[in-house]
C-alpha cells in the first residue's frame, strides 16, 4: 500500500485526535527476553509521527505486558483502549500485529466494529486500514482470524505434548501435600513424619467415623494441626500447619494421588458467560489418563473407591434421588436406607408431633418432586423402628467378647497414633524455638534494631512451646485415663448385653443409626392391609416380617364399643351427668384418657346416634309440665306441687328440666279445704286398703 494511499486515509478529523498505540506481550518472560519485539512495537510511535500526529498526541497503552491476547477480560489497557475508541478520542490505532491487539475473534471484530462507528484508523506493521471501508474490514477480519487459528495450533501443540507425556504417567505436576519428587523426579511420601502422621491418622479417621465433617471434628478436639503447601505470594511453596476445615478435607478424600495413582484431565475448562474460565469435574471413566499404583501412597486405590462410594452416598444433593445420608439426630432409625417396595426409590423420612414426641414417617416422594405426581406410598415410622430394634437386640445379643477386645485394642492404636503426631508437633515447635535462639545469639548486641525483633521472635517461639507442651500433657493424661482397669471392666460389662447399649437413654439417636447401617443394608417397605418389611443385612442375609398398619390418632382416641353400649343402657334412667359420674365410678376412661364429663357423653351420644334421655322419656309417654297442667287442668305450678307431694312422678332428662306421668293412671283432683299433707295421708290409706282387699281376694 502506498504512502500515498496512506495520506489519502488520514483527513484532518483524524489528526484532531489522538493516537493510541497499544503494546502487549504474551508473558513476563517475553518482556524480559524479547526485547526486540518490544522494541519494535515502541518504533511505531515513529509510524504515527509520520502520517502527521504530534509526539505529545500518541498515548502509548503498555499496561498489558505480561497479559495474554486470549481475552479481554484480565486487560485493562485494551479495556482502556476500547473506552477511548468508542468515546471517539481516537483518530487512529497502532499496534505491530493483530495478535498484539486481539487473540479472539469477538474481541477483533467488536473492535473492528467500534472504529468503523467512530471513523478510527488501524495501522500495523503491514499497512493502515479503515475500518469503514469493506477490502480493508474483510483483510482485518480475515487477519484476526488467522491470529486466532495461530494460537489454536500452538495450544494444540502444547497440549499434545503434555497429553502423550501424561498417558505414560512421566509429566510432573504439583502434587498435594504430603507427597513430593525426589532427586530423580519420582514421587515419594514427604520425609516430614509429621506430615505423614497427620495423612495417616486423617485417613484412618475416615476409616472409624466415615464423613469428613466427622474428622474435621476429631483433629479439633484432639487439638491436632493439618499440613497445607501455600499456593502464591512471596512464600509460596513453603509448608505451613494450621486448623482442619471441611473443604480441606473433602479436597484429600477426592484426591487420587494420595492412594498412589497418577491422573491428568479430571476437569474440563469451559468459558464463563463474562469472559473468565471455568473448570467442570469429569468423572472417572472420562480422565484422559489414570494410572493406579504409579508411586507410593497413603491408602489403597481399594480404599479410595471406597471412600468415594461412600461420600456419594452421604452427598445431600448428588444425584436425582435422595441417598443414604449421615446419621443425623432424629428418630429415624432406617434414615437413608428405607426402600419404596412399589417404584425403588429411596424413601424420605418426615417427623410430626404425637403425645409430645416426635415419630417418623417414611415417604417415598421423588416422582412428587421431580413431576408433580403423587406420592408412592406414606408410612408411619414409629412400629417398624420398634420392631427393628427388637429384632437387633435379639440377634445381636450377646455381642461377641473377642470382638468387642479387638475394637478396644484398635482404639489404643488409635490413640497412640495421635500421641505420636502430638508429639512430633511438639518437637516441631521446638526446632523453631532453638532456630530463634540461634538467630539472636549471633546478631550483634549493638545493633538494637535487629536484635530487639529477633529477641521478641524468641520470646513468642517459648511462650508457643510451653503451651504446646502443656497441651501435649494434658491430651496425654486423658488418654492414658481412657484405658484403666475402670474402663475396661465397663467395655466388658457393655460387651456382655447389646441391649444396654441400645436402650441407655445416654446412647445418641445417631450412633444408634450407625449400628444400624453398620449391619443393615436397606430394608424395602411395602403397605396394603398390613406393612411387609424386607431388611438386607450386609452379610448378605435377609429376613422378612409384617407389620399391622398402626392406627391413626382418630382410630386411637375412638370411644370404646363397650362404653357406647353401656351409655345405650344407663340413658333409660340416667341424665347426662349422673351418667358419666357412674362411669367414672366403674373405672371407664375416654380414648383419650381421660374422665367423663357430661359434655363428653353428649357428645359420645351424638355421634353414635343414641336417642336422648329426653326422647326416650318422651316415647313412654311422659308430659311436659304444661302438657300435664293442660291434662289436669291446673296451673302448672300446681303441676310441680303435686309432684313434689307425691300425687304425681318426675323424670329429669337434664340437670334442671323433667317430664311427668300420673300413678296408676289416676288423675289427682283439687279438693278445696283439704291439706295436701291429710289428702297425702289419705291417699296412702286407701293405697293400703285397695292392696289388703286385692291381697285378700
Amino acid at each position: 500500500m502506498s504512502s500515498y494511499q496512506n495520506n489519502q486515509k488520514v483527513t484532518s478529523n483524524h489528526l484532531k485526535r489522538n493516537a493510541y498505540l497499544y503494546i502487549r506481550q504474551s508473558t513476563l518472560r517475553q518482556v524480559f527476553e524479547n526485547t526486540e519485539s518490544t522494541k519494535r512495537q515502541y518504533a511505531l510511535s515513529q509510524r504515527a509521527i509520520a502520517l502527521g500526529w504530534k509526539a505529545e498526541n500518541i498515548i502509548i497503552i503498555d499496561s498489558d505486558l505480561g497479559q495474554s491476547g486470549a481475552s479481554a477480560v484480565d486487560r485493562e489497557g485494551f479495556q482502556r483502549l476500547v473506552a477511548e475508541v468508542g468515546v471517539g478520542n481516537a483518530g487512529i490505532v497502532l499496534g505491530l500485529e493483530v495478535s498484539r491487539l486481539a487473540r479472539n475473534s469477538m474481541d477483533w471484530h467488536r473492535l473492528l466494529e467500534i472504529c468503523a462507528l467512530s471513523d478510527t484508523l488501524i495501522l500495523d506493521e503491514d499497512g493502515l486500514y479503515d475500518p469503514g471501508h469493506f477490502n480493508d474490514r474483510l483483510l482485518l477480519g480475515l487477519k484476526g482470524t488467522m491470529s486466532e487459528a495461530e494460537l489454536h495450533v500452538l495450544k494444540a501443540r502444547l497440549q499434545g505434548g503434555l497429553r502423550n507425556k501424561a498417558s505414560r504417567g512421566e509429566l510432573k505436576i504439583s502434587l498435594p501435600v504430603g507427597l513430593c519428587y525426589d532427586s530423580q523426579d519420582k514421587v515419594i511420601l514427604n520425609p516430614d513424619k509429621q506430615v505423614q502422621n497427620a495423612l495417616h491418622v486423617f485417613f484412618s479417621t475416615y476409616e472409624q467415623k466415615g464423613s469428613a465433617c466427622a474428622i474435621v471434628r476429631y483433629f479439633r478436639q484432639q487439638g491436632l494441626l493439618f499440613p497445607r503447601r501455600l499456593c502464591k505470594g512471596v512464600d509460596k511453596g513453603r509448608l505451613v500447619w494450621g486448623k482442619l476445615c471441611h473443604s480441606r478435607a473433602l479436597q484429600v478424600l477426592h484426591n487420587p494421588r494420595y492412594a498412589g495413582a497418577f491422573v491428568f484431565g479430571r476437569t474440563k475448562t469451559y468459558k464463563r458467560s463474562n469472559g473468565g474460565d471455568g473448570y467442570k469435574p469429569l468423572p472417572q471413566e472420562q480422565w484422559h489418563t489414570l494410572i493406579p499404583d504409579a508411586h507410593p501412597g497413603y491408602i489403597t486405590w481399594q480404599q479410595y473407591q471406597s471412600n468415594l462410594k461412600q461420600l456419594r452416598q452421604q452427598s445431600q444433593r448428588h444425584g436425582h434421588d435422595r441417598r443414604k445420608s449421615p446419621p443425623c439426630q432424629g428418630p429415624a432409625l432406617l434414615q437413608g436406607i428405607a426402600m419404596c417396595g412399589i417404584c425403588g426409590s429411596r424413601m424420605t423420612v418426615r417427623y410430626h408431633h404425637r403425645r409430645g414426641q416426635l415419630e417418623p414417617d417414611y415417604v417415598c416422594q421423588s416422582k412428587e418432586i421431580q413431576y408433580g405426581k403423587s406420592i408412592c406410598q406414606s408410612i408411619s415410622g414409629q412400629s417398624i423402628d420398634d420392631t427393628i430394634s427388637k429384632l437387633l437386640i435379639d440377634e445381636l445379643n450377646p455381642v461377641n467378647l473377642e470382638i468387642m477386645l479387638s475394637v478396644q485394642q484398635q482404639l489404643r492404636q488409635r490413640i497412640e497414633q495421635v500421641d505420636e503426631l502430638k508429639k512430633q508437633q511438639v518437637e516441631r515447635i521446638a526446632y523453631e524455638t532453638k532456630l530463634a535462639k540461634m538467630r539472636y545469639m549471633k546478631v550483634d548486641p549493638n545493633n538494637r534494631l535487629v536484635a530487639d525483633q529477633l529477641e521478641a521472635d524468641w520470646n513468642v517461639r517459648l511462650r508457643e512451646l510451653t503451651e504446646a507442651q502443656e497441651d501435649y500433657q494434658k491430651q496425654r493424661q486423658k488418654s492414658l485415663e481412657i484405658f484403666d482397669k475402670q474402663m475396661e471392666d465397663k467395655v466388658l460389662s457393655l460387651a456382655d448385653n447389646f441391649s444396654q447399649v441400645w436402650n441407655n437413654s445416654a446412647t445418641p439417636m445417631r450412633e444408634r443409626k450407625r449400628m444400624i447401617q453398620l449391619l443393615i443394608e436397606d430394608v424395602t417397605l411395602v403397605k396394603n392391609h398390613v406393612i411387609k418389611a424386607q431388611i438386607r443385612f450386609r452379610g448378605g442375609a435377609e429376613k422378612v416380617f409384617t407389620i399391622p398398619i398402626p392406627l391413626n390418632s382418630g382410630q386411637e382416641r375412638k370411644t370404646d364399643a363397650d362404653i357406647v353400649k353401656r351409655i345405650d343402657q344407663l340413658l333409660d334412667n340416667m341424665t347426662e351427668q349422673q351418667i358419666a359420674s357412674q362411669l367414672n365410678i366403674e373405672g371407664y376412661k375416654t380414648g383419650m384418657g381421660k374422665t367423663f364429663s357430661s359434655r363428653i357423653v353428649a357428645k359420645i351420644r351424638k355421634a353414635y346416634n343414641l336417642k336422648s334421655r329426653f326422647t326416650r322419656l318422651r316415647e313412654s309417654g311422659m308430659l311436659t309440665s304444661a302438657e300435664m297442667a293442660n291434662e289436669l287442668s291446673v296451673h302448672s305450678g300446681t303441676v310441680k306441687t303435686w309432684t313434689k307431694h307425691g300425687f304425681l312422678r318426675a323424670c329429669k332428662y337434664n340437670s334442671k328440666d323433667s317430664l311427668y306421668e300420673l300413678i296408676a293412671g289416676e288423675k289427682p283432683v283439687k279438693m278445696q279445704g283439704t291439706k295436701l299433707l291429710e289428702r297425702k295421708l289419705l291417699n296412702k290409706f286407701t293405697a293400703e286398703r285397695a292392696n289388703e282387699v286385692q291381697y285378700e281376694a
